[in-house]
């Protein structure tokens, strides 16, 4: 355990993925619960950030994720334009197994002892079904049922947004924001991306899938029997004339084997982290593949969540995710103006924001 505690202290206080306010080690032996969670800042308000639920191979990893994701939604949440700093817990465990009533309202103990400086919600292996429960003991608590007071899935506003980020891609690229007639690759046909592919056919893509579950490609071909299905992401990726790649499952998609082989020209997607590493963002640039950072255009979820707060209204999210065009857009421009990668440039633009506000 000590090798743990030093890495995690050594990343919070000297590395460039450090910088966290907050770092909360939670157990309770009653029902098995072990979970992190990290505040990385509250600068433009409370941390905002889900809760996710995974078999970690190691302490240290579950630790690691929690920071790395935390950072993330301080940039997505600033982006996003909400008065939310970023945060981000994990519970540790295979959710099938260790998962229940009693360790879900033990966690949102844990998250009540925080006073309101942490508000979770869903994320990997919770479901709003799980919220309503973190909330009969947490009253910072969002992404519950709409019998419970909350908005119920937030998926639907997650894939609108990553499309008004796809139609700004098209914009910037090709001078007209709509993707009629270009041929769009989707990574990850679940939660987010079976509603994604919905707005893509009604603008007129043509629309190409891959899933690792047979019953998710079966829903769409079976309503879309135009819809093509590629083997698996690496036939996707290399396909003959795509035009946007969107990675729409879990992060790490665009790596140093999958980028030199990207028949694509843009890379939007909804998964979270997709840059396997520092660096290839500037390996996109260099093969003049347009990449629009996936926490700005997946932010429709958070956008959602956090409305709860102030009692959901569908409509105001609804304007609020479309904004993700225009804020795109201006990444865009402020990239191609300095000279950097489009993710460099939202990094910037999100560093301004919360400087803005710790200057106040």
């Amino acid at each position: 355990m000590t090798d743990v505690t030093d890495g995690v202290l050594h990343t919070l206080f000297h590395s460039d993925q450090g910088g966290h306010e907050q770092v909360v080690i939670c157990q309770d032996r009653a029902t098995g619960l072990k979970a992190v969670i990290a505040l990385h800042s509250t600068a433009l308000g409370p941390a905002l950030g889900g809760t996710r639920f995974y078999p970690y191979a190691s302490e240290a990893d579950a630790v690691a994720d929690a920071l790395n994701l935390s950072r993330g939604m301080s940039y997505k949440n600033a982006l996003a334009g909400l008065d939310h700093g970023g945060g981000k817990a994990v519970i540790i465990g295979a959710p099938e197994k260790i998962k229940s009533e009693e360790l879900l309202l033990a966690y949102g103990r844990f998250v009540a002892s925080l006073g309101g400086r942490y508000v979770t919600a869903c994320d990997v292996g919770t479901y709003v079904a799980d919220m309503d429960v973190v909330a009969r003991e947490c009253r910072w608590t969002t992404g519950r049922s709409p019998e419970n007071g909350g908005a119920g899935d937030s998926s639907v506003l997650t894939a609108f947004g990553v499309f008004q980020g796809m139609r700004a891609s098209a914009q910037h690229l090709w001078g007209d924001p709509t993707l009629r007639g270009r041929k769009v690759g989707v990574a990850g046909v679940g939660k987010v991306g079976h509603h994604l592919v919905e707005h893509l056919l009604a603008d007129g893509a043509e629309v190409v899938i891959t899933d690792v579950r047979e019953e998710s490609l079966r829903r769409i071909t079976d309503a879309h029997p135009e819809v093509t299905v590629a083997a698996d992401t690496d036939a996707l990726i290399r396909t003959e004339g795509l035009d946007v790649y969107a990675p729409c499952a879990l992060g790490g998609a665009l790596d140093d084997d999958t980028v030199p082989v990207l028949t694509a020209k843009v890379v939007c997607g909804a998964a979270n982290n997709q840059l396997a590493h520092p660096g290839v963002e500037k390996d996109l640039a260099d093969r003049s593949v347009l990449y629009a950072p996936d926490y700005v255009v997946n932010a429709g979820g958070v956008i959602q969540v956090a409305d709860e707060l102030h009692g959901f209204d569908f409509d105001r999210c609804k304007a609020k995710a479309a904004r993700i065009f225009d804020t795109t857009l201006e990444i865009f421009a402020r990239a191609k103006a300095d000279g950097i990668p489009p993710a460099a440039a939202a990094d910037r633009l999100a560093e301004q924001r919360m400087a803005e506000a710790h200057a106040r």
